[in-house]
């Protein structure tokens, strides 16, 4: 798909999309962000306290200190103008630390366990302590006004554009302080300091000391901000979180009920162990897609270059927790009656009482009133038998129920419905299908659940969507707009991704959704259990 093919390598991120991903745990994002400000931070503290293995100390301090705050950081895009504060706050610190030392620029005494150093050795680290002592010497002198830009400008070997860039200055203005500079720089030592600020630069091992460091830090909490349109997306992380759990929580009360019910409807040792099995096959397939959905995200952490390859797993994974349910569905639907038609013949003494015949009264409940021919209520409490047709009324409930208004049950198709698997205008359910379909998995216009599959996709896990689509934790793929940790579309992890999703409303209207979902999920599933013990609960 041509959407993967706009998907940026991490390295070619926005400082945003950096922070966007490390806010999700992505390590390699941080790392990028380490890389990409190393010398800057160095260089900046360098010019504050005049020894680079102080200065490298506190730069390192000043990122594992950024990686435990992230979350503070509201404004994404002026994220180097935040590193420097942390910087220029940890020198100041050092600062005041060294001036409370008794003893100061004192050597750390070593134990060797009775080795000693090779002569050559100990004279190379006294040259370099030396060629340290007098190039600090030298740049001391200048006003921070003109050490700076010097010490960026021969530590990165980098141009007048990139020092610029990275003071938040203007190039005229770094010429005259370079130039400036130079000028107030001794000439006997100006080819020395230029030769050895070069040598002074980060390797790759200041980036892996940062990452060891971080290492055994958890993540910082999303609380604040995904991108550079944090304002509005903030209150959207908690919503993805908190939405999945109630909703999750909505469909253990409902299975428990719908499990109570079940046993009670139940009339046979063999109907009894086809509801425990049956029920059992619908939480193996959930609890297989939760674990299977943090695998992929973990291994995606992991692997961010190959983030594409568990995306697409991820949908495979989708599409097949949607199937599974139909088929556990369909067997139920198809299953049940003729299990029951079975043990009517082969243990007739267990179905002698009045409401176990077919027909009963306490079976079903049909109101009288009738509104353009259709019940106003129809509700089933029995076990469904052969030739029973589905439950239809304006409000409807059963095992397959379909309403005019609002429909209840295992299959409820209607233009609000709930239930396993639920079609409609509104629908919830565990596979939730309609133009605002809510669930574990929603398909339809403007989707919601733990993954949505839609016009507009909102999702905990995974998020596939034509317009837009967003994730808390997991993975976004929309043709336009795409918010999340691994994201594929036009716009990426910015403001306009974020317009185009309309966030802001979203954030807006999260409470009332998770109100509805609780009472249409939980109410009419205890309702429902309660009903089929009084009618239906063998004495």
């Amino acid at each position: 798909m041509n959407i993967f093919k706009k998907r940026m390598e991490i390295v070619d991120y926005n400082d945003a999309a950096l922070v966007m991903a490390s806010l999700g745990g992505n390590r390699a994002a941080f790392s990028e962000i380490v890389t990409r400000y190393q010398n800057l931070l160095c260089s900046l503290a360098y010019s504050s306290v005049g020894d680079l293995k102080h200065s490298e100390d506190i730069a390192q301090e000043a990122f594992v200190e950024a990686w435990k705050k992230l979350n503070t950081l509201c404004e994404p895009e002026k994220l180097k103008s935040w590193l420097c504060g942390i910087v220029r706050f940890k020198v100041s610190h050092f600062r005041r630390k060294e001036l409370k030392q008794p003893v100061n620029d004192a050597d750390d005494i070593v134990e060797h366990g009775g080795s000693y150093l090779d002569q050559s050795e100990l004279e190379g680290e006294a040259i370099s302590a030396q060629q340290q002592s007098l190039l600090w010497q030298t740049l001391e002198k200048l006003p921070e006004t003109y050490r700076e830009p010097l010490i960026l400008f021969y530590r990165e070997q980098c141009s007048v554009e990139s020092v610029a860039e990275q003071l938040d200055l203007s190039e005229d203005t770094v010429k005259q302080r370079l130039s400036r500079g130079r000028k107030l720089l001794q000439s006997a030592m100006i080819t020395f300091v230029e030769d050895t600020l070069s040598k002074t630069k980060q390797g790759t091992g200041f980036a892996l000391s940062v990452l060891a460091a971080i290492n055994v830090i958890s993540p910082p909490a999303k609380a604040t901000a995904l991108s550079a349109g944090a304002v509005k997306t903030g209150s959207l992380i908690k919503w993805s979180g908190l939405l999945v759990t109630l909703a999750s929580l909505s469909g253990l009360v409902s299975s428990f009920f719908g499990v109570r019910a079940a046993l009670d409807q139940s009339r046979t040792q063999r109907e009894r162990s086809n509801v425990i099995l049956t029920t059992s096959l619908f939480f193996g397939v959930a609890i297989i897609y939760v674990l299977g959905m943090f695998g992929l995200t973990h291994i995606a952490e992991n692997h961010y270059a190959d983030a594409i390859v568990y995306a697409v797993a991820s949908q495979a994974l989708v599409l097949a927790f949607v199937a599974s349910y139909i088929i556990l569905m369909l067997r139920v639907l198809k299953g049940n009656p003729k299990l029951r038609a079975l043990e009517r013949e082969v243990n007739p003494q267990a179905f002698l009482s009045d409401a176990d015949q077919i027909g009963a009264k306490q079976r079903e409940y049909k109101s009288r009133f009738c509104l353009a021919g259709a019940p106003l209520f129809h509700f089933r409490f029995g076990t469904a038998e052969q030739g029973d047709k589905p439950v239809f009324g304006w409000v409807a409930g059963g095992d397959q129920a379909y309403g005019l208004l609002f429909a209840w049950g295992g299959l409820a198709i209607a233009p609000i419905s709930v239930g396993i698997v639920s079609v409609g205008v509104i629908s919830i359910g565990a596979v939730g299908v309609g133009l605002l379909g809510i669930g574990t998995i929603g398909i339809g216009l403007i989707t919601l659940g733990a993954s949505a599959i839609g016009y507009k996709a909102y999702a905990s896990f995974s998020a596939l969507g034509w317009d837009s689509a967003f994730s808390g934790v997991g993975f976004s793929i929309a043709k336009e707009a795409a918010l999340g940790p691994f994201s594929f579309a036009k716009q990426i992890n910015n403001d306009q991704a974020a317009d185009i999703a309309n966030l802001s409303l979203m954030g807006q209207s999260y409470l009332w959704i998770l109100a509805a979902i609780f009472i249409l999920v939980v109410v009419p599933a205890a309702w429902h259990s309660n009903k089929v013990r009084q009618r239906m609960r063998n004495k």
